[in-house]
């Protein structure tokens, strides 16, 4: 029995040695072509989880990188211009659509036309919905009419909504990254941020000129996302439609619609609905932030089906004349 457990023995130590050669071997042969720091804020080996720019990754060895990356410079927030900083009245640009359509020699848009087209650029408005035109030329000319219709009817006044300017300052003491988007023009943006004494607060402005399609198209918040940095799922978009809601969850980001122009009711699609933003914390954007939404997850994998043979077997249709006669 001595001899026999011995004998064991020397047999397990060899088939150690025997498998620390053959794992040593192997990580000799498998290509390191990764090169990156342990404490660079970012690992690329392959195969880890949680995935890069997603969460907090327990492998960093560096405590404050850790805390950095879960604070507040872990989430960009998105702001849309009117009814989100400023005050909206939809009134005026359906004022100045009857005004160019009058103009133009068109029929005037009905109601529902004018609601579809909410947030669109002009020139995709009226090539793909009003079908006005489809010539380049003629587009710029009548998307470019169309805003000086609109500037001279609201007259060059804005007027920031109650809690907005607050909400940003707070955001600017915590470091959080900070985008606005609008389909109006890059020039009357800068010169209306400069009225109301918000200009310099944004990292990043996404205005018609940088864009080719408007809302419901996300085109809008991808691009500010990819100018700020971020992955999409670490955005935060601040709208006040429906159609809002929708292009932040196709880029696959969070929404919080803030209640100006439609009912808090209307707005239940979005993952947060406030009527001023004075009303969020910082808390509740990291926490919001930090939800893995299932419609976010990844595509459930296809089950196989069994194949069914077309031509019955022996069995059934023997069966089945029993039963017949």
């Amino acid at each position: 029995m001595k001899v026999d457990r011995l004998a064991l023995l020397s047999i397990k130590a060899l088939s150690l040695e025997v498998t620390k050669e053959a794992y040593s071997f192997r990580e000799d042969r498998i290509p390191k072509d990764w090169n990156y720091d342990i404490d660079a804020g970012y690992d690329r080996k392959p195969g880890l989880w949680p995935p890069e720019n997603k969460a907090d990754n327990p492998s960093l060895q560096n405590p404050l990188l850790r805390q950095e990356r879960m604070g507040c410079g872990w989430l960009g927030a998105i702001f849309e211009w009117e009814g989100v900083l400023i005050e909206d009245n939809p009134e005026i640009e359906k004022q100045a659509w009857l005004a160019l359509s009058q103009e133009e020699g068109k029929s005037p848009p009905p109601a529902f036309i004018l609601r579809r087209i909410e947030g669109m650029k002009n020139e995709q408005a009226i090539s793909e919905v009003l079908c006005w035109s489809r010539d380049p030329a003629q587009l710029r000319r009548m998307a470019a009419r169309k805003e000086e219709i609109y500037q001279a009817l609201q007259g060059g006044v804005y007027r920031l909504r109650a809690g907005s300017k607050e909400f940003v300052n707070v955001l600017m003491h915590y470091k959080i990254p900070m985008a606005l988007v609008s389909t109006r023009p890059r020039k009357t943006l800068e010169s209306a941020m400069g009225t109301i004494g918000i200009d310099g607060d944004f990292n990043v402005i996404i205005a018609a000129e940088d864009v080719h399609r408007g809302k419901p198209d996300p085109e809008m918040f991808i691009y500010a996302a990819q100018l700020l940095n971020f992955i999409p799922e670490r955005c935060i978009v601040f709208g006040n439609s429906n159609q809002t809601v929708e292009a932040a969850h196709d880029a696959r980001m969070k929404c919080v619609a803030v209640a100006s122009k439609h009912p808090v009711y209307e707005l239940g699609a979005a993952d947060l609905v406030v009527r001023h933003l004075d009303e969020l914390t910082v808390v509740d954007l990291k926490n919001l932030a930090a939800i893995e939404s299932s419609e976010f997850g990844s595509e459930p994998e296809l089950e196989m089906e069994l194949e069914e043979d077309d031509e019955p077997s022996a069995s059934t249709m023997t069966a089945v004349d029993d039963i017949f006669w």
